[in-house]
């Protein structure tokens, strides 16, 4: 009786991963056969340098909607990053275990919102102070969802930092501090430069999250496709963009293949991202387990 379960779920988990290969493969089938599309009736060069984005003019410029994603990506990493180092170096070589416990079940709990309810802090909570402390018209800007996603961001980067800060061999401080180093010494010039591959591998998968994000800069960005030049204006991301106009388009007309081009570079994006973030995790394990 075991040797057939365990006959019957090596094939079952063999069915499964299959039908997981060829379910993401028709998936980008689909988006690369309707983005492609896209550009039979579009100039390729107008759309990736083009300046404005009016659908209803046939304007399809892609750089409004990518400043807009740079400019909440930058913000929400400059923000995050430090942010996570402090609460992950904390976590693994200051806190007690009860400590410990309380904050990374904190963490699953930030991980754990929705994103429509960060939307709603912004819009709500974050908007209105933003907006009369630099004097704005408006406080839905880049800033804002910035803020958000850098929110959004800080589990995935903590998590992966701590693991990458606990993996070290103990010999690392046992030598740092046989040589006389201190504990500050000790965290920024041994453990931090030794971790560094997962410490990045961290960073990128939170910058997946954040550029793939939607909902809460469909709330908190403004919606204005314009080439912003500071992160207090209103912006549009390329995933707001997507979930704003996908359901008014007319099927198969140049607008909806507009949308799906979005989409490929949103893929590409995500999949450099997310590739980059795998390979520093392997190299960061190779390094430890060595």
């Amino acid at each position: 009786m075991r040797n057939f379960l365990n006959i019957f779920m090596k094939y079952f988990n063999f069915f499964i991963g299959i039908l997981n290969v060829l379910i993401i493969f028709l998936i980008v089938l689909f988006l690369f056969k309707n983005g492609l599309s896209f550009f039979k009736e579009y100039s390729i060069v107008r759309f990736l340098i083009g300046f404005e984005w009016i659908s209803l003019s046939n304007k399809y410029g892609l750089l409004p909607l990518l400043v807009g994603s740079l400019w909440t990506s930058l913000i929400a990493i400059a923000v995050a990053v430090p942010l996570s180092l402090i609460v992950a170096i904390y976590i693994a070589e200051y806190s007690s275990p009860k400590i410990q416990t309380f904050l990374k079940i904190t963490i699953e709990i930030m991980a754990a919102i929705p994103s429509v309810v960060l939307g709603f802090i912004g819009l709500y909570v974050l908007s209105g102070p933003l907006k009369t402390f630099f004097n704005l018209n408006t406080g839905l800007t880049a800033l804002t969802g910035g803020l958000m996603l850098a929110f959004m961001s800080i589990p995935t980067i903590v998590s992966i930092t701590d693991d990458a800060l606990r993996s070290l061999d103990p010999s690392y401080k046992e030598a740092a501090f046989a040589l006389g180093g201190n504990k500050l010494e000790t965290i920024f010039k041994i453990l931090l430069p030794a971790s560094f591959s997962g410490i990045f591998a961290g960073i990128m998968l939170g910058f997946g999250r954040i550029i793939g994000e939607t909902m809460t800069v469909l709330m908190v960005t403004g919606n204005s496709p314009i080439m912003a030049t500071s992160p207090l204006s209103s912006v549009r991301t390329l995933t707001a963009t997507i979930a704003s106009e996908m359901g008014e388009v007319v099927q198969g007309g140049t607008h909806y293949h507009a949308l799906f081009a979005i989409g490929i570079i949103l893929f590409l994006i995500s999949f450099i991202t997310n590739s980059t973030g795998e390979y520093f995790i392997t190299k960061s394990k190779k390094n430890m387990g060595r």
